[in-house]
């Protein structure tokens, strides 16, 4: 349904907020183009210049890119995480490796220990789906797989301020993953994630921190060597 019509202000503020539920929901996935200018001014039933000064104010703070003779493209889910993917674009990758070996291994070994059997449903899935998105070939399918299924195993930590955190850097993550993986997949950058899976599973902390520690320097050999005494 079309947007009510407050003052001009209060009604930006709405489309703002609006345009944000749908990026943040998902309906609008990080890489994806959202619709045109005048698909949204249909869709919101709002003049052309708010929606104009909308998608700006969401460009401003992170979540949109916007390409001249392209469109209008969805590169983070919140304000936050676009000033991560802004402040750390041009990280050491060997850095990032660590950060996510380190966040990760954190998660694990919590999800071994409070994971729900929903948790462990949804993991069978995504894990099931990654492996269909490396048979595809795909890599850009199979990143976004591997993206998700590292988000579920933080999730399963039921640690909200973790789960938040990893989600405010996973575009980062995932950059840093395309980057590692390749515009090609091979069989040298394959990560076997069934034993993190197996170990969350059967409550066992410490091979799950291990395993999920590891998978960062594993991606692609010779090019980030894991910590020492890790």
């Amino acid at each position: 349904m079309p947007l009510s019509h407050p003052r001009r202000s209060a009604l930006s503020e709405q489309v703002i907020a609006t345009l944000r539920t749908q990026i943040a929901s998902g309906e609008w996935p990080v890489g994806s183009r959202i619709p045109t200018e005048p698909e949204l001014v249909e869709q919101l039933g709002v003049a052309r210049n708010t929606v104009r000064e909308a998608v700006r104010a969401l460009a401003h703070n992170g979540l949109l890119d916007i390409r001249q003779g392209s469109g209008t493209y969805v590169v983070a889910t919140s304000e936050l995480a676009g000033v991560m993917h802004r402040r750390f674009a041009d990280a050491d990758p060997g850095h990032i490796a660590e950060l996510r070996s380190t966040l990760e291994a954190s998660a694990a070994r919590l999800a071994a220990r409070r994971r729900t059997e929903k948790d462990l449903k949804q993991l069978d899935t995504l894990l099931l789906r990654r492996e269909e998105a490396w048979e595809s070939g795909e890599a850009e399918s199979f990143v976004t797989a591997d993206t998700t299924f590292h988000l579920a195993v933080v999730a399963a930590s039921h640690n909200d301020v973790l789960t938040a955190l990893y989600a405010d850097l996973s575009e980062v993550l995932r950059d840093w993953l395309r980057d590692d993986v390749g515009q090609e997949l091979t069989p040298r950058t394959h990560m076997d994630h069934s034993r993190l899976l197996d170990a969350i599973r059967a409550g066992d902390a410490a091979t799950a921190a291990e395993e999920a520690a590891a998978y960062p320097f594993v991606c692609r050999p010779g090019r980030v060597s894991p910590p020492s005494g890790g």
